[in-house]
């Protein structure tokens, strides 16, 4: 069956809506490498919206590409021009302010928790944000998802920054302690997948770190956890640059399908 053909309600997914790296400008008319940024976040929204089944959107962060508030108060301006009503959960990105995140997304449908508690799915939001482009997950942070993780409840973390490389320039900012990221949640046989932004284009990539690991990975893992990244709403990245490039392609964000049964599928949306 098809992700988008109707469902038994008792067969019925939860579906998320993943969107991620607006690259606002304070001003409407900004553009990104030639890409008009605001505009595009727009479209992206107006097919969120236009899909009802859609329960829940993950935004996995940089929002603003000037840092001015404006930027901030732009993309609420457009969520709420869009009439999006479902939950959007939010993460900072590497470019994003968490305190502006919080002043400005305090009204609805924005939820600041960092996590979303289903009946058959725990989906847990990961902060990566550090004092550098590049990311980081701490010790307190690691340590809070590993407590959080419910063994009764399949598993989807989100996060900004990439834990796997991805093979070209934006890996110089992905994540910095791979290795401690990947041995905290070795063991947790329960997580089916994990999803990032950052590296502007949708990828599938199994995790190739068992190496870095200072303990082999838990042979009691049924299979591999594979990354889902994400498209992003405003530029996605030409892998052949060794530096910010655009490809002449739309905006994009992911959906996935979260069924009772663990099982996920996912689509990614091109416009």
């Amino acid at each position: 069956m098809n992700e988008t053909e109707s469902y038994p309600v008792k067969h019925k997914p939860i579906v998320l809506a993943q969107i991620t790296d607006s690259h606002l400008f304070s001003s409407l008319d900004g553009l990104h490498h030639g890409h008009n940024v605001f505009d595009n976040l727009r479209n992206v929204l107006l097919s969120v919206r236009n899909n009802a089944q859609i329960d829940y959107v993950v935004f996995t962060g940089d929002l603003t590409q000037d840092h001015t508030e404006q930027s901030y108060q732009n993309f609420v301006d457009c969520v709420h021009e869009c009439d999006i009503t479902v939950p959007i959960y939010y993460l900072a990105g590497n470019h994003d302010e968490p305190e502006l995140l919080a002043k400005y997304f305090s009204v609805s449908p924005f939820l600041a928790g960092k996590e979303i508690s289903l009946s058959h799915w725990q989906v847990q939001l990961v902060d990566s944000k550090s004092a550098t482009p590049a990311g980081y997950v701490s010790e307190p942070v690691l340590e809070k998802l590993q407590s959080a993780i419910m063994p009764g409840k399949h598993q989807l973390l989100m996060m900004h920054h990439h834990p796997i490389d991805v093979g070209y320039f934006i890996d110089k900012h992905g994540l910095q302690n791979k290795a401690d990221f990947w041995q905290a949640i070795n063991g947790y046989n329960n997580i089916k997948a994990i999803a990032c932004g950052h590296v502007h284009s949708a990828m599938e990539l199994t995790n190739p770190v068992s190496n870095l690991l200072s303990k082999p990975l838990n042979q009691k893992l049924k299979e591999p956890v594979v990354l889902y990244t994400c498209p992003a709403t405003s530029i996605q990245f030409d892998p052949n640059v060794d530096g910010v490039a655009a490809l002449a392609k739309g905006p994009g964000y992911r959906v996935f399908y979260l069924y009772a049964d663990g099982q996920l599928n996912t689509d990614v949306v091109t416009l």
